[in-house]
Order: structure tokens, then sequence, then C-alpha cells
């Protein structure tokens, strides 16, 4: 008789048998597979807290929807100017001398319209525009030696149309084509998520879709339209968490917990962006684009579209830091059922006391990296910290990274000890285990399951040596 088969020993004794028979086909329910479901009275409890916050979100959709276009029509100049794809179709050396003598206005990247005075060759380049009306028109370029970028044949770029100047300058090159490469590089990216993530990194990719699809269907058409900034990105923000968390991590009790501890630290982040932002006197127009912005849309709440931004641009680190702490205290759960709220939550925050050093940290270096430019300008000047700190531009960039940063480790506590409560008050009386999914996430073993688990592991090891 085999008494080492998993139906010999007693069902309490796999919750603690890890040392002597992982390899009998009753690990399964633990760590790498999906995560343990919970009773059918605790989902209900979830179900009714999440799913009118996702009525909510739907309807708030369906009402601040963007009804077709902005109606806006480019004026044309500055940023503001249509653009079309061209293509460089010839390149001759000319002197710069004789171009410059001849003072003619020259279309292009020069700011005045004429080409810098430049000694040796200067290069002129013919371009043909090939799409939009006016597409087979070409135009003529002068390229100094001294420029950042020059061209060659068969190149293509990117050309701004003026309506209103002159024919000769209604077309300027004002970038290059990056297309190819840029798919090259997303098509890399996806598949390192696609192999290393497997159904996951799918997954993933698809909610990631999704989620730029809410970002330029409806956030952005939105504001332009003239809806509140900060509703709209409440909205819109909301529904690409739920999109993402619940695409990538699958419709279980243990995501609900990280949509929930995500929603109270999305609601903590806009109560502190909204305090100090209307307290230090903001006014989210430090920028030629914002500025632009408010120019062609004037009724643009310039403040509100600055705390809708702290929203989303935290959003994504929020959903990593929720997921991950929700995960952990699912895993201790697993690992020792019989563990309490309170022993769950502090060896949680052991984990979640590492993850926000790493977090932090990396927000921080992030912002500072897309502010470099402005940090090298400010060392140029001399300028003390305080001055430096004070200045709108700079204090806009540390409203948005020290809000975004309590937000996160406010999110730590509050979803460790949400998701510890919950793993916790799930009780499956005793005799249903096994029956279905609320069996299979039982807390601790009925009363004298451990006793008798240890005693069935001594009886099984005493009948192998009589054998």
């Amino acid at each position: 008789m085999d008494t080492s088969s998993p139906s010999s020993v007693p069902p309490q004794a796999h919750g603690r048998g890890h040392g002597h028979g992982h390899g009998h086909g009753h690990t399964h329910g633990h760590g790498h597979g999906p995560a343990a479901p919970v009773s059918r009275h605790l989902r209900k409890i979830i179900a009714a807290v999440l799913i009118p916050f996702a009525v909510a979100v739907a309807v708030g959709l369906v009402v601040l929807w963007p009804g077709g276009a902005p109606g806006h029509k480019p004026s044309g100049v500055g940023f503001d100017q249509p653009q079309e794809s061209a293509r460089v179709t010839k390149v001759a050396e000319v002197d710069c001398a004789k171009v410059h003598a001849q003072e003619q206005p020259v279309p292009g990247e020069q700011p005045n319209g004429r080409p810098a005075k430049a000694k040796g060759p200067c290069e002129v380049a013919t371009v043909e525009v090939t799409t939009g009306e006016n597409a087979g028109r070409t135009f003529e370029t002068v390229v100094t030696p001294d420029a950042l970028r020059h061209y060659t044949t068969g190149q293509e770029v990117r050309v701004a149309y003026s309506p209103k100047a002159p024919k000769e300058l209604q077309y300027s090159i004002s970038d290059v084509d990056r297309t190819v490469p840029m798919w090259v590089l997303a098509a890399l990216f996806a598949c390192a998520v696609v192999v290393v993530g497997r159904l996951r990194g799918v997954l993933a990719l698809v909610a990631l879709v999704a989620s730029f699809g809410v970002l330029t269907l409806f956030i952005l058409p939105a504001i332009l339209q003239g809806s509140n900034p900060l509703v709209v990105a409440v909205v819109g923000g909301s529904a690409i968490m739920l999109i993402a968390l619940y695409m990538c991590h699958g419709l279980t009790a243990r995501t609900s917990v990280a949509v929930l501890g995500t929603l109270a630290s999305l609601l903590l982040i806009g109560l502190l962006g909204s305090v100090f932002i209307g307290w230090a006197l903001l006014t989210g127009n430090t920028d030629d684009f914002t500025g632009l912005v408010h120019g062609l849309f004037p009724d643009i709440e310039i403040r509100g579209l600055l705390l809708a931004g702290i929203i989303i641009g935290s959003l994504g680190v929020l959903d990593d830091v929720t997921v991950t702490q929700t995960a952990a205290v699912w895993e201790l759960k697993e690992a020792d059922p019989s563990a309490s709220w309170r022993t769950l939550y502090r060896a949680a925050m052991r984990i979640g006391r590492d993850h926000i050093a790493s977090v932090v940290n990396t927000l921080v270096l992030a912002y500072a990296g897309a502010a470099l430019p402005l940090m090298l300008l400010f060392s140029i000047a001399q300028s003390g910290v305080g001055a430096v700190a004070g200045s709108e531009v700079v204090a806009e960039e540390l409203v948005r990274t020290l809000v975004g940063s309590i937000g996160l480790v406010a999110s730590v506590p509050l979803t460790t000890l949400l998701a510890a409560l919950v793993v916790s008050a799930d009780r499956v009386r005793p005799g249903t285990a096994g029956k279905g999914a609320a069996g299979r996430d039982a807390g601790a073993p009925p009363a004298g399951g451990r006793a008798a688990a240890r005693r069935g592991g001594r009886g099984t090891r005493g009948r192998r040596r009589k054998a």
C-alpha cells in the first residue's frame, strides 16, 4: 500500500507539509499560481463598494465624452502650424558668402528667415512636400556649416505649413521623420514584454493601448472642449486604472483591493495638490506650450490642467505599488494561514518600506532628469537654492514631485492595511474546505486541524518504517 499518496494524509496537513511532501501535487495553490479566491460573502462586500464606483466612472465617460472635433483651425503661427510629410530630393553645396550677399529670405530653420553668416560651404536642400493639399510642391532651405542638423538626398522630413506667409515662405522644415526607428523600438519593447511576461505581457500591452486610447480619445479632447480638467482627469484616470489593473491581474478580490488602495491614494494626491497649488499661488503657465494652449483655448483652466497632470502622472507608479503590496499580503497569508492581520500587516510593511525608498528616489530622479536643462540654467546664473526653489517653474515641479511622492508613500500602509483586513476577515466554516472556490481560501484550519495534521504525519511515517 502506497502511503505516500496525498489521499493518505489529512487535508489539514497540506498547509504545513512543505518539508516532506513538496512533490506530491498539493502545492499548486501556493506561490506561483493564481491567488486563492476569497469567500462569496467577502466578494459581495467588495463588489458593493467597487460596482457603484465603476458605474460612476462609466457615467462620467458618457457625460464628458467629447462630441466631435474641438473646432480649432490652425493659425499657422509658431507651434500652431499644420505638419506635413516631405522628402529631401537634392542637396547642393554653395558658397555661404554668395548666399548672404543676395540678401534673399530663405525658408527653413533660420529664426529670422535669412541664412546666418558662416565660413565654408553651405548646403541648399531641395524639399518636396509629399502629403497635404500642396503635395508635389518644392521649396529650398539653406543649412549653414555650423547647423546642428544636416540633410541627405532621399531623407524623410516633417515640414510646417504657414498659409498666411508669402508663397515662397509657406513651408519650412520643422523636424526629421523618425517613424521607422520609433516603430522598431516599439516592436522591440513589445517583443521583450511578451517573451518575458508571456500571457501577462500580452495583456499588459493590450491594457497599455487601451490606456493610451482613453488619454487621446477622451482626456485630451474633453479638456480642449472646455470640460473641467480636474474632473476629466479623475474620470479618465479612474477608467485607465480599472482597465489596466483588471486586465493585467484578473478580476479577483486581490486586484479589487489594489484598486481601492489606488483610489484612496489618488484622492489624497488630488486634495494635497489642490491645497498646495492654491497656497503656493502657482498659475500653471510656466512654459511656451502651456502659454500657447491658453492663448488658443482661453477657456481652459490652467491650474486645473496642472492638477490633472499631477494625478495622471502619479497613476502609473501607484498601480505598481498597490499591486505589489496586495500581492505580498496574499502570499504571506498563503504561507501562514494562521497569521493575524497585525502579523500580516507588519510583515508586508517591511516589504513596503523598501518599495517606498526605491520608488520615491525613482520619482525624484525622473523629474530631475527631465528638468536638467533648467537646472543648468540656474547653475549658470549662480542662483541660490532658495531662489531656485521659490521660482514658479521649479516650485511647480517640486509640488508635482512631492505631492505625488506623498501619495505613493501613503498608498503603502493604506493598501497593506486594507489587504490584511480583507484576507484576515475571510473565514470558512469547518467542513467546507475543498467545496468550491471559497474553501480554497480558508484562513486558519478548523480547530484541532494542526494537531490532526501532526498526528497524521507521525502515523504516516510510522507506517513507512513498518513497511
